[in-house]
């Protein structure tokens, strides 16, 4: 088959969740002998036509000049591209800013368009947005052929808001297996004595109310927040909390780095509130962490009775002062084991190949 893969900003992967997604799949679809097409921003630092196989089609994007509106434009070009390529299938991810355009999509191919997370709920958007985003999202069940879900909490709220069936087909991951010790030295921690969270700084993601679980405890522990803190709520953060057991280094996308650090850190917190599959939660899973995630529908359904929930700031006091990598493995080895199953890179493109074939037939 002819795929293409529009709504990230392209491969490989230099920025977040959709790319390493997009990244993964795309080899994997590679490797099993389809033609794929993955949509790059004309500002991503990989120039060539050509990455591991992959077609890569480089469109304009103008965020880098007029902001967000930037990305309607540049998924505009992308999905007027598509018009002319041919394809069996056009997988989307996400519709934020390319639902406005899918009556300009092409009418052959397929289109499945993976629906993300919640985006209308997220907090840091004003009521204006958050309203054009509930809009959004009803243009992109409209104008899809097939709706997927990457958690069971966003299926079932997609068959409650819109009445529509959708596939659940989760991300995945891949487990870590070379730690390396020495990563700790540029940080000045000490293996298993230190805690931390990674996330885009953003309210949702319960970070004042981790920091504020921290700041009230008692632990000696360092705690690492690792995310862009150079954004009006980042500087918020970091100017509010001047604790000294806080080390904010900003963002990390060095995976070799951010991978030692789970693995060699006693908890991990999860605050993410918003949302489907998290990419982070399965990476840290995947890296051996003792996790402490935000009690909510997405994320239980991916971890079960193997972490710890947390609602408020005295719940993460307690976690902080009560609990000890070391005795509990258990939930740890039951976390990778999902990873080596379930939430296994070579099972989700297995699924996404199976949903592409299947739906090319009723085409």
């Amino acid at each position: 088959m002819r795929i293409a893969i529009l709504g990230t900003r392209g491969i490989p992967n230099n920025y977040g969740g959709f790319e390493a997604f997009a990244e993964n799949l795309s080899l994997g679809l590679v490797k099993n002998g389809h033609e794929v097409f993955v949509y790059n921003s004309h500002n991503h630092p990989y120039r060539e036509k050509i990455w591991n196989g992959v077609n890569i089609i480089h469109c304009y994007d103008a965020e880098s000049r007029i902001g967000t509106a930037g990305q309607f434009i540049y998924d505009f070009n992308c999905i007027l591209d598509s018009r002319c390529r041919k394809f069996d299938v056009i997988l989307q991810l996400g519709y934020t800013s390319s639902s406005v355009w899918g009556w300009l999509l092409p009418s052959s191919p397929v289109i499945i368009t993976n629906m993300d997370g919640l985006e209308w709920k997220r907090t840091k958007y004003s009521p204006k947005v958050r309203r054009f985003l509930k809009y959004a999202e009803r243009l992109a069940v409209k104008t899809s052929d097939v709706l997927v879900a990457d958690s069971t909490g966003i299926q079932k709220y997609l068959k409650e808001e819109f009445n529509k069936e959708s596939v659940y087909i989760p991300y995945g991951a891949k487990l870590f297996t070379e730690p390396d010790e020495s990563v700790l030295l540029n940080f000045g921690l000490e293996k298993y004595n230190f805690d931390m969270l990674i996330a885009r700084l953003e309210p949702e993601n319960n970070i004042e109310t981790i920091l504020d679980g921290l700041t009230g405890s008692d632990t000696q522990r360092k705690f690492l927040v690792i995310g862009n803190n150079n954004t009006t709520y980042g500087r918020f953060i970091k100017d509010k909390y001047r604790d000294q057991r806080i080390i904010f280094p900003g963002a990390i996308y060095d995976n070799r780095i951010i991978d030692n650090l789970r693995y060699f850190s006693n908890l991990y917190f999860h605050g993410h509130s918003v949302g489907g599959t998290n990419p982070s939660l399965l990476e840290a899973m995947a890296t051996s962490c003792l996790v402490c995630a935000h009690n909510n529908i997405f994320n239980k359904s991916i971890l079960a009775d193997d972490a710890i929930y947390f609602n408020t700031k005295d719940d993460i006091k307690n976690v902080l002062e009560s609990y000890h990598k070391q005795n509990e493995f258990s939930k740890i080895e039951e976390n990778k084991t999902k990873i080596s199953t379930t939430y296994s890179w070579p099972a989700i493109v297995s699924q996404y190949e199976n949903l592409f074939l299947n739906c090319k037939k009723l085409k």
